[in-house]
């Protein structure tokens, strides 16, 4: 299956970026790339505002900024995800605290993050993990009834729809897009937050620009970083934007037919399709089995891998380490909360098969076949 590499670079992106150098302006301050590619993400969105930067990170950390927690604040969030959801939360001095998640698609589970809500509580933040809807309605009932904000990962979830209408990024606060390379559109690193906050939209510009009020000239309100993007990632990143559409609907295309072939097979649960935009295909295995499965599956040439992760970040040996120099502020005494659901996932009956938009009826009748295989051994 090594024909489906799921990039849909070309031509256009070429043409941007040479549009791009040929200007001679590189640099989004001075330049209409970036500004354009906001304005396009707010109209696909109905968002108020969006903002660029550099990376998807950078993009949480802005997150983070906007939520605005004092040192030593908490921030609930999920263990099965990239560390990038979890080190904006130590850059701003603040503990991140791990909520179990729902064992049939990895999300956070609310009644688990309700149990976690304390005096130092400050925000949620919640992963669409692989594209599957989370449960972001019962969150942000959760973060309004305590002041929370309310944090969306959209990294793995571009154009994820929600119950009842809306994407993923808009029920919460803030919402945090990626266009590092391996997601559904790339400028090989990238990052949008969007809100309909005015403050919020406020923090999170002059963090990305050092704190610079530019209307103010040479004059720094705030403390700030550089996360600007460039001219070049955003004439790329508005290229990939136009055929994101089609991305999802041809990842959802294939996805949702091996979903449908896989709800008879025994010791297999398939993700729920509604909503989801395939970042991978998840499959769980309640029986345990998923190391011997997805092992089965790569050698047959199947691109699958048990766990997602080496381990869910609540176990992670960074939680052992310094932080700052040899110090472990903010989480001295610290030890991250057991997480059973999240670490049976990842240790146990957790799949993941990575999907594209470039997979065809024949990838999918392979995958079908060869689950089937494993399933009817002796």
């Amino acid at each position: 299956m090594a024909e489906a590499d799921g990039r849909t670079l070309g031509d256009e992106e070429v043409a941007a970026a040479e549009r791009v150098i040929r200007s001679g302006m590189l640099n989004s301050v001075w330049g209409t790339e970036a500004r354009a590619l906001e304005r396009e993400i707010e109209r696909m969105y109905g968002s108020r505002h969006a903002i660029t930067c550099s990376s998807g990170t950078a993009a949480l950390h802005l997150s983070i900024v906007a939520a605005a927690p004092d040192p030593g604040d908490e921030v609930i969030t999920t263990p099965i995800t990239d560390f990038g959801t979890v080190a904006p939360i130590l850059a701003q001095n603040a503990v991140p605290v791990f909520a179990d998640v729902d064992p049939a698609d990895g999300n956070l589970d609310p009644a688990a993050v309700a149990e976690l809500i304390g005096p130092r509580t400050r925000a949620i933040m919640a992963v669409h993990l692989f594209g599957a809807p989370a449960r972001v309605g019962e969150l942000r009932a959760l973060a309004d009834e305590h002041g929370l904000t309310l944090i969306e990962d959209c990294a793995q979830a571009w154009l994820t729809e929600l119950p009842g209408g809306g994407l993923a990024g808009t029920t919460g606060q803030v919402g945090c897009l990626s266009l590092q390379q391996w997601k559904h559109i790339t400028c090989g690193d990238g990052g949008v937050t969007i809100t309909d906050d005015d403050e919020l939209a406020r923090r999170m510009r002059l963090f990305a620009d050092k704190g610079w009020d530019r209307a103010a000239g040479r004059s720094h309100a705030a403390f700030g970083l550089n996360y600007r993007m460039t001219e070049l990632q955003a004439a790329v990143a508005r290229a990939q934007l136009a055929k994101l559409p089609g991305v999802v609907a041809d990842r959802r295309r294939t996805a949702v037919r091996l979903a449908e072939a896989l709800e008879d097979l025994p010791g297999v649960r398939p993700p729920r399709p509604e909503g989801h935009s395939w970042w991978l295909f998840p499959v769980v295995c309640p029986d345990g089995d998923a190391p011997e499965l997805a092992a089965h599956l790569a050698t047959a040439g199947i691109p699958a891998r048990a766990g997602y992760l080496a381990e869910p970040l609540n176990r992670a040996p960074v939680w052992d380490a310094p932080i700052y120099g040899a110090s472990r502020y903010p989480l001295d005494g610290y030890e991250p909360n057991p997480c059973p659901q999240a670490e049976a996932l990842v240790d146990r009956t957790l799949l993941v098969i990575d999907w594209n938009e470039n997979y065809t009826s024949e990838h999918v009748d392979l995958i079908i076949q060869e689950m089937t295989k494993f399933r009817a051994r002796p």
